[in-house]
């Protein structure tokens, strides 16, 4: 797989990080150090944690969508319909740290991201395992790479679903005194992309997904090895030739930061300077 460095074209990417239940208190932390990156990687970065958002209208705007550490029940049936006709279109999805603890029940999200949430242990130091093929995620890391973070499990493995691991934690490093209910398949699953989605319908147009367990503690987020991880999953997930950002026969995305400078001010803002509170239609 080829080293992927910032698209030319700009891509329009919406941050959703609405909770229900637990709520990390890094979710603004890995707003502003993702919106901060955004110019440098051709990418205008919405953020919002308002369900409404998931419409039609506005969902075709977006080349990509990132869950960042959502948990609980995030959208009503609307929102799901709407989320899943953006997939089916060629939308490009990226899930970080706790999005696969949301939507629980949804089958085409939990296809979409590639397994669902089990358990963590404490948090504590670990290393996780680069494996598997190059990825633009992963090129920057050290073969073994030392994290303070949460290892979590999962409810099944992600391989079965077509996903390539590409992180695995390494259990001789950390402590996990269970118990395990599930089998999340071997090597331990800690990142993976999906090349082809697994999410759309059988008549759909399979855009990529990207998922990475990392990224429960501020400090996480202020770490430029970590960034460049996150940058270069959402960076690679764009580029699936299936929305405007690179296909003039796509779909979705590629809207204009002009779009979101008429939106209302809020404490969400757009990785173009602009700040962007209601759904910028």
């Amino acid at each position: 797989m080829q080293e992927v460095s910032a698209q030319s074209n700009v891509a329009r990417v919406l941050i959703y990080s609405a909770t229900r239940d637990y709520r990390h208190d890094s979710i603004p932390t890995a707003v502003n150090a993702l919106v901060s990156h955004g110019p440098a990687a051709n990418i205008t970065f919405d953020h919002t944690e308002d369900q409404t958002w998931f419409s039609d209208d506005t969902l075709q705007q977006y080349d990509g969508i990132v869950f960042l550490s959502n948990t609980g029940e995030v959208l009503d049936a609307a929102g799901k319909a709407a989320f899943q006709k953006w997939l089916d279109l060629g939308g490009n999805f990226v899930g970080i740290h706790a999005a696969s603890d949301c939507l629980r029940n949804t089958t085409f999200f939990q296809r979409e991201l590639g397994a669902a949430f089990d358990y963590h242990p404490a948090l504590q130091n670990a290393i996780v395992d680069v494996i598997g093929p190059p990825h633009p995620s992963t090129s920057m890391l050290p073969k073994e790479w030392s994290v303070h973070d949460e290892m979590y499990n999962f409810k099944s493995d992600p391989r079965s679903v077509g996903a390539v691991v590409i992180l695995s934690a390494n259990e001789s490093s950390y402590n996990d005194p269970g118990p395990r209910q599930y089998n999340q398949g071997t090597p331990h699953p800690t990142a993976w992309f999906q090349e082809h989605v697994a999410g759309v319908d059988g008549n759909g147009t399979a855009g990529r997904s990207f998922y990475t367990s990392l990224g429960h503690l501020n400090e996480t987020w202020e770490d430029n090895l970590f960034i460049a991880h996150v940058m270069g999953g959402i960076t690679w997930a764009l580029q699936s030739n299936t929305t405007r950002a690179f296909n003039p026969d796509g779909k979705v995305g590629n809207g204009t930061s002009a779009d979101a400078s008429t939106a209302s001010s809020s404490s969400v803002g757009s990785g173009t300077g602009t700040v962007s509170g209601s759904s910028p239609r």
